[in-house]
């Protein structure tokens, strides 16, 4: 595994941010870690980026220890906080040159890693403007170029497309995106749900400093909500059909509609289409139901 996070703990006097996490991540996945404000998400990536020192609790990062190796993880992590922390009377060229040297970029490349990036960002023509008068999107994507200049093999991103328009907040999604298929490992921290069901691998859920819930966006809601909700339509009135298709979990249904459970939809499906035929039941539409990424959150951290 490329990070790898071991019963992390980090107390703050007698409050406890995080408490016992555990999480991986291999090499090329992006993992979303969910969670309501306080739940220890930032504090969590703060110390894999070593940041903050655990209170106890290991975690690797690339190989290196976040307390004992912590300046080889700093250099090997691209990181935006949740604040962008910009200097407002640099420009972004300034910027990112003074971020490239503390990462002990070559000059040229760095120039030529911000160009592309600034352009890639629709920032470029904004180059030599005082970030202080950049709106909030504008800053935003500025600080992602900076956790992307040094081309690092991993990247934790704290709520990127905060703030944006949707066509700015497409652009970071596409770089993600991107960037997984580069082989990039991304820990991305995002209260946008149905971001984080399109970009990540996997998810974790964090409620009180710990993970209470993982896995594939599917797997959760296998999980959490149960088999997959199917739903017939059909052209005629349903009253005379339903009591025959015994042994069907039927869940909802109306005048010419109903709901059920199916363990496995590729058998269960077409063999009740047979049966429907049979009965002379003129079917319009047989869909999946739409299970939300949100109600798997609301289950999972909802008191």
């Amino acid at each position: 595994m490329l990070i790898e996070a071991d019963n992390l703990t980090k107390q703050f006097g007698d409050f406890a941010a995080v408490q016992g996490l555990t999480l991986t991540l291999a090499e090329g996945e992006i993992l979303a870690l969910l969670g309501p404000n306080g739940a220890g998400k930032t504090t969590t990536v703060r110390m894999l980026a070593s940041l903050l020192k655990p209170t106890s609790g290991a975690a690797r990062v690339g190989g290196f220890d976040v307390v004992s190796q912590a300046r080889q993880v700093r250099h090997a992590v691209g990181l935006l906080t949740e604040v962008p922390g910009l200097y407002a009377r640099m420009n972004a060229v300034e910027y990112l040159d003074f971020f490239g040297e503390l990462q002990h970029m070559d000059p040229a490349l760095c120039r030529r890693r911000a160009g592309e990036l600034l352009t890639r960002f629709g920032l470029y023509d904004a180059r030599l403007r005082q970030m202080g008068t950049y709106s909030k999107g504008m800053k935003q994507k500025t600080a992602i170029a900076r956790a992307m200049l040094h081309d690092p093999r991993m990247l934790f991103l704290d709520e990127p497309t905060s703030a944006m328009d949707p066509h700015s907040a497409k652009q970071v999604r596409d770089a993600i995106i991107d960037l997984r298929g580069q082989g990039r490992t991304i820990l991305l921290c995002t209260h946008n749900l149905p971001e984080a069901e399109l970009l990540a691998d996997r998810i974790a859920i964090v409620r009180r400093g710990r993970v209470v819930a993982s896995g594939t966006a599917d797997q959760l809601k296998r999980d959490l909500l149960g088999e997959p909700l199917m739903e017939v339509r059909a052209a005629a009135a349903l009253d005379s059909a339903l009591p025959q298709l015994g042994g069907l979990e039927v869940v909802a249904s109306g005048t010419d509609w109903f709901r059920y459970r199916a363990t496995d939809p590729a058998r269960d499906n077409p063999a009740l289409l047979a049966r429907l035929a049979a009965l002379g039941v003129p079917v319009v539409t047989l869909s999946a139901v739409e299970r939300r990424l949100e109600d798997v959150y609301l289950k999972t951290v909802e008191p």
